[in-house]
């Protein structure tokens, strides 16, 4: 309703009317006999019901609203909060969804990583049942793109780090085992029955056993990450050293971003989780080759084009030239020369002269004589150093 003094000034403003007219006073809730006036009051009425109660700015006078509340419609809401009925990779990356995102890395796609990966979890696979003597399943949970700094405090202790240096790419990666595949690993080499959940002891550190299978564990890793990188590169994976305090285990900036690739590995009622990390700098090398969609994949090349190439320059004819000596004169002086004058040459009888096509000097070699026909020896090869030499000179 409105507010009280504005219904007084209303009902005053009705009895001035009343008044003016002479005619008895309506009935406010009979349209019928009130006509035109009928419509206004309705229209008033509605006007003071709409307004809050909280007696603010809101007021309603001869049926016109003064500051209505205004309501974000959907869209204008999806538009504050950064959403947006589109694919996220077409969103505009603002409101609170910017805000959100801002942590995270955008992976750029490899497709040759991911057959790498493929690669090394059927490695693995045979390789834990050799080590095991069980019956060993390794999975690829996911293979996603983290900022290390984020990786290191999302790790769930405790743990263990192995950090390792791949030799042809001179950078670092990390492995991360953890605790119920650590106790697994033990209880499976030690001789543990099946059926039997593996103890864990909260609160104490692993001992020196525990380090030295886990140890042997990350090798066999290792070695068939080796063997999964093969058919693309040649690179060598070398275990450094065994971390459990993730602080010491810093391979890289906490801002710099990296591959981190979750394998799941079930042993029957036993099992664990090993992360296999690796950042984009240790990757950067062999960008390239990650790039491919197939193994082997050639960018820019046709291999037809390429035969046809060489074809047509095999059958090619070109003119060589041998050269005796080159000498400068005066321009008048090669006027004044007449027939039967005999040029003088700076060279000796037996000295190398140069084979030359066009201007471009290919070799030296020997004149000599076969039969009834000038020969050339060649006695120096044809390439790119040979030429520049020859140039020079």
């Amino acid at each position: 309703m409105a507010a009280p003094d504005n219904q007084d000034d209303m009902a005053a403003a009705w009895e001035a009317e009343l008044l003016g007219s002479g005619d008895p006073a309506p009935d406010p809730f009979d349209m019928a006999s009130s006509g035109d006036s009928g419509d206004d009051l309705a229209a008033e009425w509605a006007a003071m019901v709409d307004q809050p109660s909280g007696g603010g700015p809101s007021l309603s006078i001869a049926g016109h609203s003064v500051g209505a509340e205004r309501i974000l419609n959907q869209d204008e809401i999806d538009s504050l909060l950064g959403f947006s009925l589109g694919s996220e990779e077409e969103a505009d990356g603002s409101g609170v969804r910017a805000i959100i995102n801002s942590a995270l890395v955008s992976y750029e796609r490899l497709p040759m990583l991911e057959v790498v990966f493929d690669r090394l979890v059927r490695l693995m696979t045979t390789s834990l049942r050799n080590f095991t003597s069980d019956n060993v399943e390794v999975s690829l949970d996911s293979i996603s793109s983290i900022r290390f700094g984020d990786y290191l405090h999302s790790i769930p202790l405790p743990a263990i780090l192995a950090v390792f240096r791949a030799e042809q790419l001179d950078n670092y990666g990390l492995v991360t085992v953890d605790s119920n595949l650590i106790y697994s690993i033990v209880d499976v080499l030690l001789g543990g029955r099946r059926g039997t959940v593996a103890m864990r002891i909260e609160g104490r550190p692993y001992t020196t056993i525990e380090r030295m299978l886990v140890t042997r564990l990350v090798e066999v890793i290792l070695s068939d990450a080796k063997h999964a990188f093969a058919p693309l590169t040649e690179v060598d994976f070398k275990l450094e050293r065994i971390e459990v305090n993730p602080r010491f285990a810093a391979i890289a900036r906490t801002a710099n971003a990296a591959i981190l690739v979750k394998l799941r590995v079930d042993m029957e009622d036993r099992g664990g989780r090993a992360e296999l990390l690796l950042p984009y700098a240790t990757l950067e090398p062999i960008r390239k080759m990650l790039l491919q969609q197939f193994m082997g994949e050639k960018f820019g090349r046709d291999q037809i084009w390429e035969g046809h190439l060489a074809t047509e320059l095999w059958s090619t004819h070109m003119t060589v030239q041998a050269v005796l000596d080159e000498m400068q004169m005066p321009l008048s002086q090669m006027l004044s020369l007449k027939v039967g004058d005999t040029l003088m040459l700076n060279v000796a009888p037996d000295a190398t002269v140069q084979l030359k096509c066009k201007e471009v000097p290919l070799t030296r070699g020997r004149v000599g004589r076969i039969g009834h026909k000038v020969a050339l020896q060649v006695e120096a090869p044809i390439t790119p150093t040979a030429r520049r030499s020859l140039m020079r000179n």
